[in-house]
């Protein structure tokens, strides 16, 4: 029996995120020639930290965002949206997959006309 398809609610990317980590590696640590070591020294926050979240095993939290807003001067709010477009991408895929979306019936009131 073939699923019935079912289109991607609004606010969840369509395409796979980039983790914020990885941007923070991308975007700063490398064109900053700054090594995990002295970026883990900068942000006040262990070196394992800085890895696990460069190398995509570590979410960014708000702590971890503030901390990056307060180094780089990029707001809290940026990386914390990074962080929820790669959760929000992440849990649509597992609930698609792991559950028959179409039988979710949507349970909103219509809008005015």
């Amino acid at each position: 029996m073939a699923r019935a398809t079912v289109t991607v609610p609004a606010g969840v990317p369509t395409r796979h995120p980039t983790h914020p980590g990885r941007f923070l590696d991308r975007h700063y640590l490398r064109p900053m020639a700054l090594s995990q070591t002295r970026a883990a020294q900068l942000l006040g926050v262990s070196r394992r930290r800085v890895n696990e979240l460069t190398q995509g095993h570590r979410a960014m939290s708000a702590d971890t965002a503030i901390r990056c807003a307060v180094a780089f001067g990029v707001r809290a709010d940026f990386w914390l949206a990074l962080q929820a477009n790669w959760d929000s991408f992440h849990a649509w895929r597992a609930l698609r997959h792991g559950t028959d979306v179409a039988a979710i019936a949507p349970h909103h009131p219509a809008l005015p006309s």
